[in-house]
């Protein structure tokens, strides 16, 4: 007796087949979303990029007109605007510096040791990155009127590394509770004192989310406008001079700088993958 069974027909194989192209979007669909997300945020940095070049006809950077590199020869060409950029510049460093070491000591006594208020200390930490900067702005404007401080430099400089703090706390925090107790314990086996211990063992352990903190609060620092613009006085750093160009007509040259910013920003992430590409290796 002949075995009877049935024939699957080219379109009901087709059904039952993926098609290929669906299967690769499967496979690729991070990947894609992932490129997308960054063409959306690399965006404005290669139009900000592409208008450095521009040569407007009024005062508004903001319609491409002709091909010109007049602004990359005289960047500082715009009165005052170097000078509100090196002293950007110059309070970011310094509330680098600052935002670095208490937050870096912060970090270690909240990781390292057990007191009283140290649940207190934490929510402390933790307010000024869950509140409006406006409130944090609003608060310190208010006090440095009530002490008769004047404002200027050294006010902007206070914020700054008040509202960088909580940053470098949290990274630096996040680097020592993951640190490996019995490292530190091996070192004093081996009769190293404690300054020793803390140079060549704790310090490069945590120096990544030191490092890390530092290149946060710089970041934040000088990108900063709304506590800088309540507490400046009549200081007037590089956010606060491309917010007042922008009503009387954006230089050319302000793109300029951003491009250069954005270039430095890369090459040092792209130093920095590359070191740590070599440190595996070797």
């Amino acid at each position: 007796m002949a075995a009877t069974g049935t024939t699957a027909t080219p379109s009901t194989t087709a059904a039952r087949t993926p098609n290929k192209g669906l299967r690769w979007l499967r496979r690729n669909i991070i990947t894609i979303a992932g490129l997308a997300t960054l063409a959306y945020l690399v965006l404005p940095n290669v139009i900000v990029m592409v208008f450095s070049f521009n040569k407007p006809n009024g005062r508004f950077n903001y319609q491409w007109q002709r091909f010109s590199t007049d602004a990359w020869t005289d960047p500082c060409g715009v009165a005052d605007l170097c000078g509100s950029l090196g002293l950007s510049l110059q309070i970011a460093v310094w509330a680098t510096v600052g935002a670095t070491v208490l937050g870096t000591m912060i970090a270690f006594a909240l990781a390292r040791y057990r007191f009283r208020a140290r649940a207190g200390v934490n929510t402390l930490i933790f307010l000024p990155m869950a509140m409006p900067e406006v409130v944090m702005a609003a608060s310190l404007a208010t006090l440095f009127l009530n002490m008769g401080i004047q404002f200027g430099f050294w006010t902007i400089l206070i914020a700054h590394i008040m509202f960088c703090l909580s940053f470098v706390v949290t990274a630096v925090k996040a680097r020592v509770m993951s640190m490996d107790p019995r490292l530190e314990q091996a070192a004093q086996d081996l009769y190293a004192s404690p300054v020793q211990t803390f140079l060549r063992v704790t310090l490069p352990i945590a120096a990544p989310g030191i490092a890390s903190g530092a290149l946060l609060s710089f970041a934040l620092s000088f990108d900063d406008f709304i506590i800088t613009n309540f507490n400046a006085g009549s200081t007037v750093t590089f956010p606060m001079f491309v917010w007042g160009s922008a009503q009387r007509g954006t230089p050319v040259q302000i793109n300029v700088i951003g491009t250069a910013m954005f270039l430095v920003a890369v090459l040092c992430v792209v130093a920095g993958q590359l070191a740590g590409k070599r440190r595996k290796r070797s």
